[in-house]
Parts: structure tokens; sequence; C-alpha cells
């Protein structure tokens, strides 16, 4: 399939302002391996590296609801010695852990394997992930590209070019690990920012697509509380209960000072107009949206 004329679904998505709220791709983990050379669409699993090597990186990284990612550092900026790969989770208790290592050979990229289920480290610098994959979507290299310049400019051992993370449409995507923030239609200048205020401990609903350890209801419902009290740490809000009858979903809510220490968000879920959601998408499709029915707060 290509991409399909002069079509570009992020400026698509803007014109009918699409709510990106709830779009964060679900994951415990990620694998991040090193590779210099061409992202084919479907990344890591269509690299041309032997299957029993890639086989059961990609089974390890499912045992542990890890999504695989390449990286690269901006511009396809080349450092000398062997590539890099990683392994960024949650722990039981939602602590971050990370464990790098590195390859050479094909045969290296197996350490990934039992490093699934090392405990890692969590005294190592976050890593910000900007998804450049051009192959799947033009406008994630378009819009991508510039973010991953700017963030290279103030992180350089910290930025990396990514592929597919989803959520084309919103363009520029920006993920923050181990932390699993997903951010959104950012510019240079606003990726820089929501990092910043990333680093600083808090997370606003600017930009934000939602937490990748919630699903797409209790990723609203967070954004919600955020556009409702202002900016928060990141675990200051933490899921309860979630609870779907039908088309609505109540959302319960326990926060850290000074955010109300209990809150309840009911949301409606319900269809989007019809809309090509994707460079490359051939016909339109529905995506699934929410609607914040009432917020309350003790």
């Amino acid at each position: 399939m290509t991409q399909t004329g002069d079509f570009r679904c992020a400026v698509q998505a803007r014109r009918r302002g699409d709510d990106q709220a709830g779009t964060a791709a679900p994951a415990r983990g990620w694998v991040l391996i090193e590779h210099h050379g061409p992202w084919p669409f479907g990344g890591f699993a269509e690299l041309p590296i032997d299957p029993e090597i890639v086989q059961p990186v990609r089974h390890a990284a499912q045992r542990i609801g890890a999504r695989v990612l390449l990286i690269r550092r901006y511009g396809r900026r080349v450092a000398e010695g062997p590539l890099r790969w990683a392994v960024l989770r949650y722990d039981a208790d939602g602590n971050h852990r990370q464990q790098w290592g590195t390859w050479s050979t094909d045969q290296d990229l197996l350490r990934i394997v039992p490093a699934t289920e090392a405990p890692g480290r969590s005294d190592l610098p976050p890593v910000f992930l900007v998804c450049t994959h051009g192959v799947h979507d033009a406008c994630c290299a378009i819009r991508g590209r510039p973010v991953a310049r700017a963030l290279s400019q103030v992180w350089p051992e910290n930025a990396w070019e990514c592929s597919h993370v989803g959520g084309d449409r919103f363009a520029a995507n920006l993920l923050a690990l181990p932390s699993g923030v997903y951010f959104g239609e950012v510019e240079p200048a606003q990726a820089v920012e929501v990092i910043r205020e990333l680093l600083r401990g808090q997370v606003s609903a600017d930009h934000l697509r939602g937490y990748a350890d919630l699903a797409p209801a209790a990723q609203v419902a967070v954004i919600e509380v955020l556009r409702r009290f202002g900016p928060a740490g990141r675990h200051a809000i933490r899921l309860e209960e979630a609870v779907r009858s039908g088309e609505q979903w109540r959302v319960s809510l326990r926060c850290a000072p000074p955010l109300p220490a209990r809150i309840e968000v009911e949301l409606r879920a319900h269809l989007l107009p019809q809309a090509r959601l994707t460079c490359r998408a051939p016909l339109p499709t529905q995506a699934v949206g929410f609607a914040l029915v009432e917020l309350r707060a003790d």
C-alpha cells in the first residue's frame, strides 16, 4: 500500500479538531533496538534478521506486555562502537526500570530475552522518543523530525527517533520512557516545554494523549482531571476502578495532594464521524471518542 496523493492525516485531524485524549497505546514495557538502516513498514519484525532471533525477542517482549521499537539518533547520526538495545518497563509496584546492552551481530540481540525478566535499574535518566517512521506514515516523518532535532539539541543523550508508536494523525508524537507518557500534536518548542515540565515532576493536559499503563477510558479520565485541576505528578493520579455499562464509563481515581483525594469521572463512549485516519488509509473508518458527563471530587 502506498501513500495516497497529497492527503496528510495530521493536517486533516487538526482541521476536524480530533481529540487525542485516550489514544496512548497500552503497554507495560518497551524493547528498544538501535538500527541505522532503513526501517521497514512493520519495524523490527520485518528487518532482514533470522526469524530464529526475531521471534524469541518478540515473544519475550509479549510476555511482559512490551512493545518493540526501532530507535536511532536524530539525522541517523552514527556513534562509534556497537549499537544499543534496551528494556524499559514497570515492575509489579509500578517502579520504572531500565536495562541497556549493545549488539554488533544479530545473535547479540538474543541477550534481550533474559533482560526482559531481569530487575533492571531505577537510577537511569529518562528516554524521549519521537516517531519519525516515514515509511509507515508521511506525517510522522514530516512533523516528527523537527521535534527530534529540537529535543536532541537540548538532551542529546536522552532523545531518539523511533519507529511507529500509533496515532499517526496526532504527529508529531512524543513518548517519554520508562514513565510511558504519550504526547501528540507537538511542535518543536512545545515538545521541549512538555519534557521540561515532566522533568520538573509535572504533567499537564496540554498535548497529552495518555498514560500507557491505563486503558483508553481511564486515560481520558486522568486528562479530564488535569484539565479541571491543573498539572500533577505522573503518579499523583491512580486508577481505583473503571466500570463500563454499555456506552457509559465510571472511572474512580485516587489522587495525591493538592488534588482532591478521590475523584469520580463519568464518560460516554461514542463513535466519531468517519474519516481517513492515516495517510495510507484507502477508505474512511471510525474511531471511538469519549465525552465527559460528570466529574465529582471528594
